[in-house]
């Protein structure tokens, strides 16, 4: 959420940006570069701690020790295989092993 939250501030920041420079004729390059290089400046000025919520989120994410996500069905097909287990103690699960292919 933090990550959502700095880019929107960003966007909020870029967009009237890019709408001024373009009014004032600099032309659509120019106007973008302006406007991205502003809302840059001013987003790392001003919104240093959202920045921070930002940066910690994504490391977080990508260092490996996240949660993976998982999608609802993903979820539904782990559930009911917990639940099939749990009925089923006779049953013996080894991941590590893989049938042959023939």
């Amino acid at each position: 959420m933090p990550f959502l939250k700095y880019t929107l501030i960003r966007l909020a920041l870029f967009a009237p940006l890019l709408v001024l420079f373009i009014y004032l004729q600099l032309g659509w390059l120019l106007a973008v570069l302006c406007a991205g290089m502003m809302s840059f400046a001013i987003s790392y000025l001003f919104f240093q701690k959202q920045r921070d919520a930002a940066t910690a989120t994504l490391h977080e994410r990508f260092s490996g020790k996240a949660k993976p996500l998982r999608s609802a069905g993903e979820v539904a097909d782990a559930d009911a295989e917990d639940r099939l287990v749990d009925e089923n103690p006779d049953i013996a699960i080894r991941p590590d092993s893989r049938p042959k292919d023939s």
